[in-house]
Formats: structure tokens, sequence, C-alpha cells
């Protein structure tokens, strides 16, 4: 039976509301078979979920979520369970239904149920591979089966970004004026605190009509989340709502563990409704031990009178006073190349193993015949090879020719983009060819997992962003980067649409520079030329010299984004392999004198690496 948010505010002015805990590590520790995602156990152990609800109402609280964190569709999409979304929302919401009528005369205050909505799992667009709309379709899909089952109110939680906790309260609000708690995450981490993060978030997100509450939940503990309601408090009139965590998380034989206890977290509790907290519960980590404590050290209490809140804008209070800061980094020797010579890079195989005298000597001879650049790749087609960082950063060292590192996206996380960048940068690396990178299953491991946190324009967008000082979530990085910022071109692809689309949005996001796919046909380099050069930056068109017949039918026909002109398959084919390999070569170097015209660059990729082969195209120019 849903409430209004005159009644809720009633009954936040008569007493602390105790919320309940964790449902996917209690529903972890109980184990039976129970996988993920979570909210399944909805469908596949209700009588589990049922007596989970029981307990943390029979520990005190009197505010409990439904099972359904992660039940939208996007991800339950990627779980492979896309298709259950209305079902598993609609039992979740039975099922907590249940427990409150089954321990009704148990309590003495009716027990709210609360839809539970979490995010979608993945960065959305520009960042991410997720379209807002698509975000959106998922939050008004999961609120409306809520809705219809039955909730009391919806509890917004674990957003990390306001703009993806804004499309969520939208499509509630789009179905139903129901009361919505908005939470939102802090990580643990001072610099969020000193910028006044939390005082920005609880004046926006208090502001939204509907909103009943606002706050944080998850990753922190209760010490940290003290420090985030005080800086809220002032910022806004609603009540405030805190879910933290018993502590930071322990893997222990594959498990996560909880350090805190049920007496610490209860005496927090406490403290956090001194600070103003109107509702309090747990979230990852959080037992019914754990709310039992919290029930008992709040008995009784009332939230806190708050003053009303501040109008004025929160803002980053002033930086305490450092030293000077060094000069600005130096950007790449491409960086002030470019505009001002034809630039050539040879891409050179990286090793299997740890052997990289070759790659040196390769990079060597060519920085002699004039080479501006050698292009490092990054796990080209999912093979086992050497970290590009590390060798890109030996070519540099001990060769003196600068290196342009492919950096892809399939193997990192956001966590590990950022710092992997952070490294490169330390290193001395100025040049980064942003790219999503082939899946793991086509490659040597093909049971490895592909990341994909975001694709290549997400990345421009970070790189961009630490160009700029700041890392993906505002914070400064102390200075600059400064990165020179490639991004890939097919003129080829399926969807040329969508080609030319993302084209545009790397374009927008940051890129500085065009790579393309290997080019044999002028009228396809004419195409890419005219699609370039409508952003005004420079192209570096894709050059590879054939080696044989077989070498030729193999792009042509198993290479996606390849055409290789039936004239040269046919002559290949009529030659000696010597003869094949001159014959390569002679069409290469005529295709680069004519090219060197109407683009401002070569992407040259030998075949297996081949830096003799590299150099003797070059002689073109």
């Amino acid at each position: 039976m849903a409430i209004t948010e005159k009644e809720f505010r009633k009954r936040l002015q008569e007493q602390v509301l105790v919320a309940d805990g964790a449902m996917g590590t209690v529903l972890q520790s109980v184990g039976d078979g129970i996988g993920f995602p979570y909210d399944m156990a909805c469908l596949t152990h209700p009588e589990i979920v049922t007596d989970i609800h029981r307990q943390y109402i029979q520990a005190g609280a009197r505010l409990i979520e439904t099972s359904t964190f992660s039940a939208n569709r996007v991800k339950l999409s990627a779980a492979g369970a896309g298709e259950h979304v209305v079902e598993i929302n609609r039992t979740a919401a039975r099922l907590a239904r249940r427990a409150v009528e089954q321990t009704a005369s148990e309590v003495e205050m009716p027990v709210l149920v609360a839809g539970a909505m979490g995010p979608v799992g993945k960065p959305l667009a520009p960042l991410g591979t997720i379209a807002p709309e698509v975000a959106f379709a998922a939050f008004l899909e999961q609120a409306q089966a809520l809705l219809e089952e039955g909730v009391d109110l919806i509890l917004l939680e674990t957003f990390l970004s306001v703009e993806e906790l804004r499309l969520a309260y939208d499509a509630i609000r789009r179905r139903s004026d129901l009361p919505i708690i908005a939470q939102k995450v802090f990580i643990e981490d001072a610099e969020t605190l000193r910028g006044g993060l939390p005082g920005r978030v609880a004046q926006e997100v208090g502001s939204w009509e509907g909103v009943v509450a606002v706050g944080a939940n998850c990753a922190i503990g209760p010490q940290r989340m003290v420090d985030v309601i005080r800086q809220m408090a002032p910022y806004t009139d609603k009540p405030l709502v805190a879910m933290p965590t018993p502590g930071l998380p322990q893997q222990v034989e594959g498990t996560v563990h909880y350090a805190v206890t049920p007496e610490y977290f209860g005496h927090y509790a406490q403290t956090l409704v001194e600070a103003g907290v109107s509702i309090i519960g747990g979230c990852c980590g959080t037992s019914p031990a754990h709310i039992r404590a919290v029930a008992r050290s709040v008995s009784g209490l009332k939230p806190v009178l708050r003053a009303p809140a501040a109008k004025s804008v929160v803002r980053a209070p002033e930086p305490p006073t450092r030293p000077a800061p060094p000069p600005a980094a130096e950007g790449s020797r491409l960086s002030r190349l470019l505009g001002q010579k034809y630039i050539v890079t040879v891409e050179l195989d990286l090793p299997r193993g740890l052997e990289v005298e070759g790659i040196i000597e390769g990079a060597r001879c060519l920085h002699e015949q004039g080479c501006d650049l050698i292009d490092i790749s990054d796990g080209a087609r999912a093979r086992l090879r050497m970290n590009p960082m590390a060798i890109a950063h030996i070519i540099q060292e001990r060769v003196g020719i600068e290196a342009m590192m492919h950096f892809s996206c399939r193997d990192r996380n956001l966590l590990a983009v950022q710092a992997d960048l952070l490294g490169a940068h330390a290193l001395g690396l100025r040049n980064i060819l942003a790219i999503t990178g082939d899946p793991a299953q086509i490659g040597d491991y093909p049971l490895a997992t592909s990341v994909y946190d975001v694709d290549s324009v997400g990345l421009i967008r970070i790189v961009r962003h630490f160009n700029e000082g700041l890392d993906l979530a505002g914070n400064s990085i102390a200075h600059p980067t400064a990165f020179t910022i490639a991004a890939a071109f097919d003129p080829l692809a399926v969807d040329m649409a969508r080609q030319r689309d993302r084209l545009k949005r790397k374009v927008e996001e940051g890129a500085q520079i065009i790579y393309t796919q290997p080019i044999f046909e002028w009228s396809v380099l004419e195409d890419a030329v005219a699609d370039v050069s409508r952003h005004g930056i420079p192209l570096f068109f894709g050059l590879l010299p054939l080696r044989s017949a077989r070498h030729a039918e193999f792009i042509h026909n198993e290479v996606p984004g390849m055409c290789i002109p039936e004239v040269h398959r046919r002559r290949l084919s009529e030659l000696e392999e010597k003869d094949a390999r001159k014959y390569g070569i002679e069409i290469a170097r005529d295709f680069l004198s004519r090219a060197k015209a109407i683009t401002q660059g070569v992407y040259l990729m030998p075949p297996f690496g081949n830096h003799k082969v590299a150099a003797a195209v070059m002689k073109a120019l």
C-alpha cells in the first residue's frame, strides 16, 4: 500500500526509521547454489529471500527493500536473464510484502516496502556504450513492474553518477508520484570531501520534486559516512538517509568479508542520527545482526531538527597554499610536427615473449631512415604479447624515437584505464591511440574476460580529462597530462553511417589525429579524406605492403574492413614469391606517392613487422 509524501514526512518526525541491510551478500553467505545475479533468487529460491526479509524485520527494520537492485534490463541482459525483468521485479515485491504480512503481529509500527533500483552497471554514453535513452527505458520498465505490484515507495541506491540518478528519477516520475529516496555513492577519498561534493549533490538532488529523502549508501564505512552526512546536512531540507557498509571488504577464500562488528556499527548509527540522519540502514556486508544493533542504538531517538538549508550553491573550498607547481608537462614531438611535415609512422610487432632486441633494432633502423614514430599495438587480435607501455618506453629510451602506444579498452576497467594512463605519462609516453580492442574470445585465451567498461570514445574523453588535469570523477590529478590523442576510423565499415557518427563523437571528445585501416583503393582513400577533413584534423592513412598472393587473398576474404583490388590479386598470383614481394612494395610506393598530396601522414604496417619492407616503401617519400 503506497504512502504519500506527507505521511512519510510525518512518520520521520516521530522517530528515526531503521532500514534493512544487504540482500546480495547475505544470499551469498547462504550458498545453496545461489549465484549472480542475486535478484534471480526471487525466482529460484523465493523462500530464502522471504526469510531474509523476515530476519531484517525481526531485527528492527521498518523499511525493507525489494531484492531488485540489479533487476533492470541492461544488467540482467548482461547475465543472460533480460527476459525475466518484469517477473523478477513483481515477484520480489510480492516476497517482501509476504514477509511484512508474516511478521505483522510482531511489530507495532507498519513496515514499509521500498522498490529498490540501482544503476545499469555500465557507464553511459559518451563515456560508455549505453545510450541514455536505453538506460531510461530500462528504468521505466523496472519502475513500472514494481509500481504495479504495489510497493510503498521507490529507493534509488548506489548511483555513481548524478546524471544517471536523474534518468532513473525521471523514469519513475513519468509513471507515478510515489515518494522517492535517492542515494549516491561517495568513494573513500578525502578529496571528495574537500571538494564539497556531498553538499552539491544534496542541494541538487534534494531539490527534485517527489524526493522525500536524500543521502548516501555503499562503498564507505560508518565513520566516513558521518563526514559525508555532515557535509550534506546544511544544503537540503529533506530528511537524510545513510546506509554505510560495515567497513572495507576483504577477500577470504573467494568470498567477500566485512570486519566491522555489529556493536561498532550500532555505535555509529547514533552518531549518524546526531549528524542529521532520519533513515539509517546498511549496504553490502550488513547483516541482520548489524541492523539489530542499529535498532537498539537509535531506539526512541527522533531525527535532529536542522536549520533551514543554505540557499547558496556549494562551492569547493580554496585549496591550501602549496609550493608553485612544476612547469606544465611537455607535449610530444609529434604534436609539434603536425602541419610542419608529412608524418611517417610504422607499426612493429610486439614480441611474444621477452625478446625485445629485434624490435629495438627495427626501430633504430627506421629512425635512421627518417621515420617519425613507432606504433606499438595493444593485444591486437587478442594475442598474448608484451605490455605495449613497457616496449614503447624501452624504444623511446634506447632508440630516441617517439612511440604511439595503442591503448585498448578490452583488458582494463575504469580504474586500470586511468592508472595506466598516469603510468604511461610518468614514463614519458605522450602519444595514445585509443581503441576499443578485439574481443578476448577470438584470441589466445578465449575464456578470458573482456572488460569494456568504456569503448574508444569514452577512452578519448578520459584522456582529454587528464589533459585538463582531472580524472574521470572530476578530481584533480595535480597536474595536467600532455597526451596527443589519436583515434581510428574504418573507411570500409559495414555500417558507414555509424562509423561516421563515431568519428564525429571521437573528434568532439578530443581526438587530434585519425588513423585508418589499410587502404588499397584510391576511391576509398578519397572518401576517407572527405570524411575526416570535415573535422579539420590530420589523417594518417593505413598502408600495408602485400607480400604474396596468399597474403592478399587472406586479407581480402578473411579480414573485416579490407578490400584488395582484383587486379593486384591476379597479378600477385602470377608471380614467384620473391617477385611478389617486390610487386607489393612497388604498389605500396606508388599509392603513397599519390596519397601524400591529400593526407597528412602514413601509417605503415609491414607484414610480420618487417622493418626492411617499411624502409623500402618509405623511399617513395
